[in-house]
């Protein structure tokens, strides 16, 4: 990242080597004495939250910038979704049949890897939450291609860590899910949402009220596989009930292979901000 060292002033880093170097006093060890942007102690308080936030935004931000990602396609998906090979041993049959789709996750995530290699890899760059399952075969298909992934995880209760596929450079990890939620959006130029939970389901409609509300230009969200999503999300009966209108369910189209998302995200026109449409 690139460092404050083109100021009239001298610059934090040769400071804060110089501040490991003092004599060792009772003033010194002191917490007060600390540097204030070294001291961990201090950045992790309550009152810093606003802070942490501001960096955690700024920090992705400066290094997608610098790495030149202009545009990302975001994948999202379940994280118990098994590799082919491996579903056996999934826990339900319906997870087992589900593998499918790491499958065709790792066809479309090579296949728009190989459009981005054509922009030099600055433009249509896949974004995963960086975990297994789908977002494992988003970052493999970008990996099998040669070009560059980006993996967004987060601190979870449980060991978790990036899959092997990620770029390395472009691994990131995130305290804040608003900020995380934030960061796939940003650059997006298509969400693809395969089967999931809660996480996935989090992500589609932050995706889907933030298009609805007109608070973020109109893309393609594209859902792998009507069947499942007919089945978890009764969408017709929002419309019935009037809590969504008719126009919505145009926000999203299903696919259920590579090809068909393709076809759609390479004849994409954009439209513009969408119209806020008022509760009914």
């Amino acid at each position: 990242m690139t460092k404050d060292n083109d100021s009239q002033f001298r610059d934090a880093d040769r400071d804060w080597e110089t501040a490991r170097q003092v004599p060792d006093t009772p003033q010194t060890r002191s917490p007060a004495y600390r540097l204030a942007f070294g001291d961990e102690d201090f950045l992790l308080r309550r009152e810093l939250r606003p802070v942490r936030l501001q960096l955690e935004l700024m920090k992705f931000d400066l290094l997608l910038d610098e790495a030149g990602v202009k545009s990302t396609v975001v994948l999202f998906g379940g994280a118990r979704i098994k590799r082919p090979e491996e579903k056996h041993s999934a826990k339900t049959p319906a997870l087992a049949e589900m593998s499918r789709f790491y499958e065709e996750a790792r066809i479309f995530a090579r296949a728009m890897t190989e459009k981005s290699l054509e922009t030099g890899g600055r433009e249509f760059v896949l974004a995963t939450g960086g975990g297994p399952g789908v977002m494992e075969a988003g970052n493999r298909g970008a990996h099998e291609a040669g070009g560059r992934s980006l993996g967004l995880n987060i601190v979870l209760p449980h060991e978790q860590a990036p899959n092997e596929y990620v770029t390395p450079d472009l691994a990131f990890n995130f305290h804040y899910f608003a900020i995380r939620k934030m960061h796939f959006l940003m650059r997006a130029r298509a969400v693809c949402a395969f089967p999931g939970g809660f996480g996935t389901m989090d992500e589609l409609f932050e995706t889907l009220t933030l298009i609805q509300t007109g608070r973020m230009k109109q893309i393609p969200v594209l859902l792998f596989g009507r069947e499942f999503w007919e089945k978890v999300v009764n969408w017709q009966a929002l419309v019935e009930a009037g809590t969504i209108a008719a126009a919505d369910l145009d926000l999203f189209r299903y696919v259920e292979n590579a090809d068909e998302a393709i076809d759609i995200i390479e004849s994409w026109e954009p439209k513009g901000a969408r119209e806020s449409i008022p509760d009914r």
